[in-house]
């Protein structure tokens, strides 16, 4: 399938030119868009570099920071007005790892979404803290009891769609912002009765940079998990 990996940044100067790079040894074929919020570091700026040299890196300039979800939108309704068959959202900061592609995208030939976990047998975290560990499974219990769907890591957000997902699920409904986009998402596919299925990866801590997590995002989530609720 011609696939498409849609990477928001903000502030990853330190990140972009090694993640694309690592992108590509796995899987040279993908098409890869850099959705940059008008980062102050300098993100954009490399990112049209590269865009210069490889015709398979694109990118697409936002005029601030607007939140994850809407990041991700953008990078989808691009995606889907030039036609790519599967669309992978992926994190810029290497922890979400390269190496994992060529079986997500594999699977995407079976299922109609693959979401790489980390909390399914083989799946799990590294260098994670004992109470950011708590708040991640706590947060995917909450999640799961109040949707009621078995999907293990409803939070995660190395996920990859097939592009009739995308279409089906009514993308200029989503509200979210924050991470709880990555819930909605999965929600929203689970219910209209298409195929998820959870691969499992290694999360490690990023590499390079600050965490985006803020208690701001982390209380959207509790908050906008049962607007999700009672809108279906």
């Amino acid at each position: 399938m011609k696939t498409l990996i849609c990477m928001p940044t903000y502030n990853e100067a330190g990140n972009i030119r090694r993640i694309t790079a690592a992108i590509h040894e796995v899987v040279p074929e993908v098409g890869i868009l850099i959705i940059d919020d008008a980062s102050p570091d300098g993100t954009g700026e490399i990112a049209d570099e590269l865009a210069a040299s490889d015709s398979r890196i694109h990118v697409l300039h936002r005029k601030g920071k607007e939140g994850l979800g809407p990041a991700y939108l953008a990078g989808f309704a691009w995606g889907l007005e030039r036609d790519w068959d599967a669309l992978i959202e992926m994190d810029a900061d290497f922890s979400h790892q390269p190496k994992y592609l060529s079986g997500m995208i594999q699977n995407l030939e079976k299922w109609d979404v693959v979401v790489g976990s980390r909390y399914v047998d083989g799946g799990g975290t590294e260098n994670w803290g004992p109470v950011r560990k708590l708040i991640s499974r706590g947060g995917g219990l909450y999640a799961r009891s109040i949707l009621g769907i078995p999907i293990k890591d409803l939070t995660a957000g190395f996920v990859a769609w097939r592009r009739h997902v995308l279409e089906g699920i009514d993308l200029s409904g989503i509200e979210a912002s924050g991470y709880v986009f990555q819930i909605e998402m999965k929600y929203r596919a689970y219910q209209a009765g298409y195929s998820i299925h959870e691969m499992p990866i290694t999360f490690p801590d990023r590499e390079v940079g600050e965490s985006k997590m803020t208690p701001s995002i982390a209380a959207e989530a509790l908050t906008r998990v049962w607007r999700i609720r009672l809108k279906s």
